[in-house]
């Protein structure tokens, strides 16, 4: 394993929240995204990732000519800063329209925004330089099953995803599944059904994915087997690293907080697949605890990133002749040992 490759990361200005949750209030006061870009940079993280509406408030407010200006704005002031969009996503589950879902609602013409305001997303993703799209299926699932036809609803999330394509021929897709929250139950709840959703469509080689570790983890999954699936297909150009404590709501963690066994094998996955050797970033999509000080905002952010290279090291000191071995003679007890102390730092 080359020693010599290194990572570039990033994260969104949804990192650097106030604490506000279902069940309270902020804890911290708002900033504003001037300050959460000084941060990005005093931190030494190289890319921000967007959503449309955080590179342009209020987008669906305005003209298509007051979008391109705020859009153009903000390269300016990224160029400035050295900073680079690493994605932009369309945020499609705030929206009254999209209530029963965006691009798998009922309606026609709720379907209809949510493409419109894909396109503009891709208009937004260009002028900042960016040409890869990020699609968290937020709402494209159900409550009650009978309440939606799901195999009308695979075709109209082919019929979404060809609109994007057409519109732009050079931007790429990435599906971010999610097994569940906000719907019961999501239609593209792996990576496996976004790679297979890829092949409907009218590109497939310009559809891929992004894994979340939390999000396989609500699926019942290892991230690490995710990654490997991915870089199988040579699919994975995105990662949202944190963590997650058991079955229930997408937390968010720290990388490695919760089981740092789980992240030291996803750390081993992109280090084989050589995952970064392509331009692509490590993003942590990670938030402060509710409980969190102003003064300590940040921490959250270089602790994920700190783990990140430690475990890198780990990585790249794995004794892998002695863990073959183990594995030849099928003496699984001592390769489990074996990590574990590699881990403590025998």
């Amino acid at each position: 394993m080359p020693k010599e490759r290194t990572y570039r990361f990033c994260f969104g200005p949804w990192n650097l929240s106030e604490g506000q949750d279902p069940y309270g209030p902020p804890t911290r006061p708002a900033q504003t995204f001037d300050w959460k870009l000084g941060k990005l940079r005093e931190l030494g993280f190289e890319a921000m990732m967007f959503h449309d509406d955080d590179a342009v408030p209020d987008v669906d407010s305005k003209t298509d000519a007051q979008v391109a200006r705020e859009a153009r704005e903000l390269r300016k002031k990224l160029r400035d800063a050295g900073v680079a969009a690493e994605i932009v996503a369309p945020r499609l589950w705030f929206d009254p329209h999209t209530i029963d879902g965006a691009y798998t609602n009922n309606d026609a013409r709720c379907r209809r925004y949510a493409i419109d305001r894909s396109r503009r997303c891709i208009d937004i993703a260009k002028m900042l330089d960016c040409d890869l799209i990020v699609l968290w299926l937020a709402r494209e699932g159900s409550y009650i099953r009978e309440s939606k036809n799901a195999r009308k609803c695979v075709d109209y999330l082919v019929e979404a995803v060809d609109a994007m394509l057409e519109h732009d021929p050079k931007i790429r897709i990435a599906i971010e599944p999610k097994p569940n929250e906000p719907m019961d139950l999501a239609y593209i709840p792996t990576i496996g059904h976004a790679l297979a959703l890829a092949q409907l469509t009218r590109d497939p080689k310009r559809v891929g994915c992004l894994i979340e570790s939390a999000h396989a983890l609500l699926a019942g999954l290892d991230p690490a087997d995710e990654i490997d699936f991915a870089c199988a297909f040579g699919k994975l150009w995105s990662l949202h690293l944190n963590d997650q404590n058991g079955l229930k709501f997408d937390q968010d963690k720290p990388f490695g907080s919760a089981n740092l066994r789980v992240a030291f094998n996803q750390v081993r996955a992109l280090e084989r697949n050589r995952y970064g050797a392509r331009g692509e970033y490590v993003a942590f999509d990670v938030h402060p605890f509710r409980t969190t000080r102003p003064e300590h905002w940040t921490l959250h952010l270089e602790n994920s990133r700190r783990t990140f290279l430690r475990l890198v090291e780990k990585a790249r000191t794995y004794p892998e002749a002695e863990a073959r071995q183990l594995v030849a003679d099928r003496n699984y007890a001592a390769l489990d040992q074996l990590v574990l102390e590699h881990l403590m730092g025998r």
